[in-house]
């Protein structure tokens, strides 16, 4: 295979690139990540992204794009960056781990975004926002491409990139054109000649059909950090050469619910009690939620914006003028500290422990001093008790669409680790189960996708 042909996991957890290697797809690893860099962004700050990836466009001379598209603000981020260096700052960004080190160094002081696939689609973003979420899908994807580069591989041209069915869940059809129109021209800014889409659950099915040795109606579900995306393939062995790829779509549906929405559950229902979520009012009233949920939300670019607000911060103020109500401090110092990432993370470490074990202590330190939170495996699937129906109705939507009953269950992505997903769907559906890899199936199936469409051309 032509080496500048990729499969591109652009993903809400992970990104991932993937090249073939004889008949068989391999994730490439990049040098400063492995086989999957987490998808995190860290820069000293917002207005220096456009200049920085300008300048890293300008110096492998493919900036005229982007410089004519980002005309009106190009001059000021490039003074940001030049005031950012004559202040001592370091004028970069980074990526993956290394951008989560660099945030936890000092939160309140930087910009930092975690899992920005969350972010496209979103309703009511202006012009402006949606030219700052392409800077930051074409930072990550020159990133990645200069990591390929650097294992010896030839400069990414041709590259099918996956995508949920639906990025949000509201106005879906606008919201999908808004976010596949940021990432074909971040695409397109960085370089990519040729880009085309795959649906995420279909490039789990792909790698999957290359074990087949005859036909099977698979129901893929796809649950991945972001997005659970569920659909009935007809596979079989060579089907994706020698067949029609759409003609194998039985039925398909997709959501905005994945492995963030059980953090941002965990998090709101087990965690922000410690934080005065369930106190009670001097009046008798119950608390104000919202403040909670948007500290929580760290996937909904909104509520973000909202806790952040000085309107949140003067309530919470006022809130805290009642004795009783003092747990809030933990509250104003998230606020304060701009820490709902880091909490985040808390959230999902205890996910992923309570898959190993029936109990788990979250340490809140960083909040207020020795304060922890102890959470269950009970209280887990409670806190997740909606997203897991909502996954159903998804998957039950599949099934009326293909107007069959599938003959596996192939269960892929981030997510697919927990054993609380996996009793859920077994219990419900009365097929045999079998978990893919769970963070390469989307890539290496977007690999064998790429090979095929690009190959003759």
């Amino acid at each position: 295979m032509n080496q500048s042909i990729a499969g591109f996991d652009f993903g809400t957890s992970n990104c991932a690139v993937g090249i073939m290697q004889g008949q068989q797809a391999h994730l490439v690893r990049l040098p400063a990540h492995g086989h999957y860099m987490p998808s995190t962004l860290f820069a000293p700050q917002s207005e220096m992204i456009c200049g920085w990836l300008y300048q890293q466009l300008d110096a492998q001379g493919q900036a005229e794009a982007y410089k004519h598209a980002r005309s009106h603000q190009l001059s000021a981020s490039l003074r940001a960056l030049r005031e950012l260096k004559l202040d001592g700052y370091d004028e970069h960004l980074s990526f993956g781990q290394q951008a989560l080190h660099e945030y936890l160094i000092d939160p309140a002081d930087c910009y930092y975004v975690r899992s920005p696939k969350s972010f496209l689609g979103a309703s009511g973003i202006r012009e402006r926002q949606q030219q700052q979420f392409e800077d930051i899908a074409a930072a990550m994807m020159w990133h990645i491409a200069e990591q390929v580069k650097q294992t010896g591989l030839a400069n990414l041209e041709k590259v099918v990139i996956g995508r949920p069915v639906n990025f949000q869940g509201l106005n879906s059809e606008l919201s999908n054109q808004q976010a596949l129109s940021i990432l074909r021209n971040a695409a397109k800014y960085v370089g990519f000649k040729h880009v085309e889409f795959l649906y995420e659950p279909m490039a789990a099915g792909l790698s999957y059909q290359q074990q087949l040795h005859q036909e099977q109606r698979v129901l893929v579900i796809d649950i991945g950090g972001g997005t659970s995306d569920i659909s009935m393939l007809t596979m079989g062995p060579n089907y994706l050469a020698e067949r029609d790829h759409q003609s194998l779509v039985l039925g398909y549906n997709g959501e905005r619910i994945g492995g963030n929405d059980f953090d941002i559950a965990l998090n709101f229902e087990t965690l922000m009690p410690c934080l005065g979520a369930k106190l009670q009012l001097a009046s008798g009233q119950p608390m104000p939620i919202k403040p909670f949920w948007d500290a929580a939300a760290i996937n909904d670019f909104p509520a973000q914006a909202r806790f952040y607000h000085q309107d949140t911060s003067l309530l919470l103020q006022r809130l805290l003028k009642e004795p009783q109500l003092a747990p809030l401090k933990a509250l104003v110092r998230l606020s304060q500290g701009r820490l709902t990432y880091q909490m985040s993370a808390s959230a999902e470490q205890a996910k992923i422990a309570l898959s190993e074990q029936s109990e788990t202590v979250v340490d809140l330190g960083y909040l207020s001093e020795q304060l922890q939170a102890e959470v269950s495996q009970t209280s887990y699937r409670q806190a997740a008790e909606r997203l897991l129906t909502n996954i159903a109705k998804l998957s039950d939507e599949v099934l009326a669409q293909a107007a069959c009953q599938p003959e596996v269950i192939f269960l892929t992505g981030g997510s697919a680790n927990s054993p609380m997903i996996k009793d859920f769907l077994a219990k419900r559906y009365q097929a045999p189960l079998i978990c893919g890899d769970n963070f390469g199936s989307v890539t290496s199936g977007l690999t064998l996708w790429a090979n095929h469409i690009f190959q003759a051309t």
